[in-house]
């Protein structure tokens, strides 16, 4: 009985309880239903063909409006051995800048000449209201405190600059692209700018940060990756619907075999 009681102090057991007891009720209510009428084992059948059109059904339109059980979302990823930048030369050696550029000494200076480079080799700079802007530039501190490089409070996101991810095929001028399967490789590159270290003191608010102009701008180096949001519901889609046909073409089957029996000749009654 204890034991029994100390369920319901936790949820994740509570839980599959109730769900347990939910598909019990919900389909062996329907079997009780169809078993008295039509036997046993049809009436297993037939609930059991339902049950699969209706996840069919459910996962059709989970599948169409990306709900019910989903898969990991988009999200900014790290490229492997090429995060993060923190020279010029290594901006060329990564293949992010195609054109040679040799820094002049002045950190501020060269940040502005990178950034001329980067929109003339087809990087497009994003403006800092956009919310891509804020999810790439965070995603990119993010990796930037992981590498180790900053610590929170260290440095600033000042540009966020981004290149591919274009989508095929498109229709009418791209009005039409819910065909679009096909998607290239979308970068984003974020540009970190170091903070001169503040002191703060109790009681008073902290300082606005200003960056270092004696240390160079680093990058942060990224790429977008898709994620499978709707890959559960189309996996449960399709399985329900390859269940669904074959349980469909047992039943025909077996209404074929019974035509065939009632429509044969009676055997004769032995004394």
């Amino acid at each position: 009985m204890t034991a029994l009681l100390a369920i319901g102090w936790y949820p994740e057991l509570r839980g599959i309880l109730i769900v347990i007891i939910a598909v019990t009720v919900l389909c062996g209510s329907i079997y009780l239903i169809l078993g008295t009428n039509m036997g046993a084992r049809l009436g297993f059948l037939v609930t059991l063909t339902a049950l699969a059109g209706w996840m069919f059904l459910m996962g059709a339109i989970w599948w169409s409006y990306g709900k019910g059980l989903l898969g990991p979302d988009t999200a900014w990823k790290p490229v492997a051995g090429k995060t993060v930048i923190q020279s010029t030369p290594a901006l060329i050696s990564t293949g992010v800048l195609r054109e040679p550029f040799s820094g002049t000494g002045n950190y501020t200076d060269d940040a502005e000449a990178i950034e001329q480079l980067l929109v003339k080799d087809g990087w497009l700079k994003l403006d800092s209201a956009l919310p891509s802007f804020q999810q790439a530039g965070s995603a990119g501190g993010v990796f930037l405190e992981e590498s180790k490089a900053f610590k929170v409070g260290e440095f600033q996101v000042v540009n966020v600059f981004e290149r591919g991810g274009e989508r095929s095929p498109e229709f009418f001028g791209g009005r039409v692209d819910f065909l679009a399967f096909f998607h290239k490789p979308h970068y984003a590159l974020a540009e970190i700018a170091p903070l001169v270290p503040q002191r703060t003191e109790p009681g008073r608010a902290p300082a606005r940060p200003v960056i270092d102009v004696t240390q160079p701008h680093q990058y942060v180096y990224m790429i977008r990756d898709l994620g499978s949001k709707r890959q559960p519901a189309g996996i449960i889609t399709i399985s329900s619907l390859v269940m669904f046909l074959t349980l469909c073409w047992l039943l025909h089957r077996r209404d074929q075999h019974v035509a065939v029996n009632r429509s044969a000749k009676a055997l004769p009654a032995k004394a």
